[in-house]
């Protein structure tokens, strides 16, 4: 593994080592691409923004009486909805070229050898990115309002499209993004920062922080959306323990 600020060309030799105004340079050219990738999902996404909505709605619209519908107090308030659904399914539409900006960033400090990763990296990243936000929508958001409706079961609901979207869209975007676990696990371990051995013996007090982690990102403060948080990161944890085995930067061997 190189060491951080070195690049390397395509023979293997050396670069002249990045300035700090280098790396922020570097970085607002990948942000910038980043966001033009969204834009453009943005507005692939925004002609489905309708349809998309009403498929993200199925949580709860499940549960409400038949010919209920969700709620909205503002005029503006349905377009605006669908201005922040085509925004969220751009952002998942565009995500391989926002991981393939990150993986650009982060290779100059990577051998040659250890760049030819980077079809796999964006594959995976991708695949668990959208997975965790499948998981989200179709297990764990499902569960959050099932009890939440149960609880508030006395009484006549209401809730409105924005209510129902932001906490929804921090549950599908939460999850997505806590899927990426294993993949900083492996980073972390490929520039020899973590080790497998490492992360099984703090395993308690990383418990710990994953669920004081997920008691601030989750949307509500009730134990069960955070546990819907906490309990799939564990097992990130978990794996991320065995990618770190698998792929973590080796001791040299010891000397005779």
């Amino acid at each position: 593994m190189a060491a951080e600020g070195r690049r390397f060309d395509a023979n293997g030799d050396e670069l002249p080592r990045m300035t700090l105004l280098e790396h922020l340079d570097e970085l607002r050219k990948r942000l910038l691409w980043s966001i033009v990738a969204i834009f453009v999902g943005f507005l692939l996404c925004w002609y489905w923004a309708q349809p998309i909505f009403r498929w993200m709605a199925v949580p709860i619209t499940q549960f409400l009486p038949p010919g209920e519908k969700l709620a909205f107090t503002g005029l503006v308030d349905p377009f605006m909805l669908y201005m922040k659904v085509a925004l969220l399914a751009g952002i998942f539409l565009a995500s391989p070229v926002v991981l393939w900006q990150f993986w650009l960033f982060v290779s100059p400090a990577l051998y040659r050898n250890e760049r030819r990763i980077v079809v796999p990296f964006v594959f995976f990243t991708t695949v668990f990115f959208v997975a965790g936000g499948y998981f989200g929508y179709k297990i764990a958001f499902p569960m959050v309002v099932r009890f939440l409706l149960t609880v508030g079961q006395e009484f006549r609901q209401v809730v409105t499209i924005n209510e129902y979207f932001s906490m929804a869209s921090k549950v599908i975007l939460g999850l997505g993004l806590v899927f990426e676990l294993p993949v900083l696990i492996m980073l972390l371990a490929r520039f020899g920062i973590v080790t497998a051995r490492f992360l099984l013996k703090y395993f308690r007090f990383a418990v710990l922080i994953i669920f004081i982690i997920a008691a601030v990102i989750t949307p509500t403060p009730d134990m069960a959306t955070q546990s819907v948080f906490a309990v799939p990161m564990v097992g990130l944890y978990l794996i991320g323990v065995l990618v770190a085995w698998l792929f973590g930067k080796k001791a040299p061997p010891a000397a005779d």
